[in-house]
């Protein structure tokens, strides 16, 4: 009921430009947060895709988008426009990446609490593709829409096909449904 007091011993801090009196956060239960970018040539109809190397943590020869996690502080417009550099060599503004997809996953590899992924598209750019991380892909190139491979990575795989068919939506990986 809106009048009953707080609950003794659950003491809430009011939001204040003071940020020592603002909870700790709760560490053990955050959930990893994570930027990929769709980057989407509509005029040739091809998007930028990289091959997972044999040596990268997970789903190694796996397809996948340009994909990365946040920094602490970092918000996720600037983890996508960073990540997309840091891979592809391609530069983005945070102003024109458009939400494509989220995608929350109960866990992952580097997410035992699970992660979030904020799927976005960009349709304007500078630079040509180029693997820019040798060591963790065998290869970032052009993909025509059409012919996306089949040995892409599960969750981004399907954010994919949901923005080419229909645009932004939601996914859940991992999750019981009802």
């Amino acid at each position: 009921m809106p009048n009953d007091p707080p609950d003794e011993g659950n003491t809430v801090a009011q939001q204040t430009d003071d940020h020592s009196r603002a909870l700790k956060p709760a560490l053990e239960s955050m959930t990893l947060l994570v930027a990929a970018v769709i980057v989407h040539d509509k005029a040739t109809n091809r998007v930028v895709l990289l091959q997972r190397s044999e040596n990268a943590k997970f789903a190694q020869g796996m397809w996948d988008l340009p994909v990365g996690k946040s920094e602490p502080g970092e918000p996720i417009t600037e983890t996508a426009v960073r990540e997309l550099y840091e891979e592809t060599g391609l530069t983005v503004k945070p102003a024109s990446l458009k939400v494509a997809h989220i995608i929350h996953g109960a866990w992952g590899v580097e997410a035992p609490n699970g992660f979030l992924t904020v799927v976005f598209a960009a349709h304007e750019w500078t630079g040509e593709p180029e693997n820019r991380e040798p060591r963790k892909h065998s290869q970032v190139r052009w993909v025509d829409a059409s012919a996306i491979p089949e040995a892409f990575v599960d969750t981004t795989a399907s954010a994919l096909h949901h923005y080419l068919a229909s645009g932004a939506d939601v996914s859940l990986d991992g999750w019981q449904t009802a």
